[in-house]
């Protein structure tokens, strides 16, 4: 039976939220030690460490990233950035493996993966700071990714939530159980292994990721401590990384205030993507579905299409949905969504100008993206290196 350790969730000083831990576990002398379960830490968890923290992340390359996935990842990772102390490691990956679980245009594929560094660094990630590269560059992600699927249990995966969303989204579905499992391939059964292999890989400390991929991080964490188990020798291997949750606001579906803003939604009013205009930002906004109250207030359960436009505003502003409401309380719809236009207007502005401007430099971009594959190779070489010596396809006497 695998043993399982609760996540500890860390708090930064730019606002990521803080969730009660059932459970700390420490490996710093090779031992495994827990607080009571379901108890809350005894004490606010320091954004300091005597040891560097190594932090990574990934995005898909699949289509322009819209006002969720930037609020939800990109901002919190240029702010993650900033906020680091110097000898931090930070790592941001293009996953293009993870693209291929699910039909891709080979052509369409190669071009998202240059447009997805470009909008990573018009967003304000510093190449010279943190690790930018395509995961699908470095061959280590894959080697681990094998070894932790040999000792990786099938119940475990399937278990996994995320893959029938997925698959329920790419399908058009709207009810999960109407999904046919015989459909599912086996990249998009496994990937949840390549994606802790990712992680392990640089033996990071914390990966700041939304709610949706907690499980998955319970799973890499899992992993973690069963090869620790299994090849103690002659230290633990892996430190379990820790969970940074990302203060995100559920951006939702403009058009069908029941789902989230997404990408591969058919109707494309439904969103805001980092490069629209202007214009098309005017329009979806003035198109987005609200309801006949009179008055504005923030209620997501009775007022989803109208908490929608507050959550986007309070995104774009800083200020929470319920003062936002209180501002607006004696307006009307429309001056609310007049006001949302210009604050996204605002927000995406100088990353849409700046993404333009890299476009224009696929030379450049090829090169940080060279260079960050470099620096994660050498990375990664260690850890890979040690793996394979404790699991016997390489000897040291």
């Amino acid at each position: 039976m695998i043993l399982k350790s609760p996540m500890r969730r860390v708090q930064l000083p730019f606002r990521f939220v803080t969730i009660q831990s059932s459970a700390r576990t420490s490996y710093s002398s090779g031992t495994r030690t827990t607080s009571n379960p379901g108890r809350p830490l005894t004490r606010p968890v320091s954004t300091r460490s005597d040891s560097s923290r190594i932090i990574f992340s990934g995005i898909q390359p699949t289509g322009i990233p819209h006002l969720g996935n930037y609020f939800g990842a990109l901002v919190n990772w240029v702010k993650l950035q900033d906020a680091a102390a110097p000898h931090d490691k930070l790592l941001f990956s293009v996953v293009g493996w993870h693209a291929l679980t699910l039909p891709q245009d080979p052509k369409a594929l190669f071009e998202a993966r240059t447009t997805m560094i470009a909008l990573l660094l018009a967003s304000g990630i510093d190449h010279r700071r943190s690790i930018v590269f395509h995961q699908d560059e470095v061959q280590n992600h894959t080697e681990l990714a094998w070894i932790l699927s040999c000792i990786t249990p099938i119940g475990k995966l399937k278990r996994m939530t995320t893959w029938k969303s997925r698959l329920a989204v790419s399908r058009n579905a709207n009810d999960e159980s109407e999904v046919d499992d015989s459909l599912l391939n086996a990249g998009l059964f496994t990937y949840p292994i390549l994606q802790a292999a990712d992680i392990l890989a640089y033996r990071a400390t914390h990966v700041p990721v939304g709610e949706d991929q907690q499980q998955h991080l319970e799973l890499t964490r899992d992993l973690a401590e069963t090869f620790n188990r299994t090849y103690p020798s002659p230290t633990p291997l892996f430190k379990l990384p820790e969970l940074m949750l990302t203060p995100s606001k559920r951006i939702l579906s403009l058009r069908d205030s029941t789902v989230k803003m997404s990408k591969s939604a058919a109707d494309p009013n439904s969103r805001i993507l980092l490069t629209d205009s202007y214009e098309t930002i005017a329009k979806r906004v003035r198109s987005a579905v609200t309801d006949s109250i009179s008055g504005i207030t923030f209620d997501p359960v009775e007022r989803p299409g109208t908490s929608n436009l507050l959550m986007i505003l309070s995104a774009c502003t800083g200020e929470t949905p319920a003062a936002l409401a209180e501002r607006y309380a004696n307006s009307n719809h429309g001056a609310l969504k007049k006001d949302v236009v210009e604050a996204v207007e605002e927000a995406l502005r100088k990353p849409r100008a700046e993404f333009s401007r890299l476009c224009g430099e696929k030379a450049f971009l090829e090169q940080v993206a060279r260079d960050g594959a470099q620096k994660a190779q050498e990375q990664s070489n260690e850890t890979l290196k040690e793996v394979r010596m404790r699991v016997g396809l390489d000897y040291q006497p």
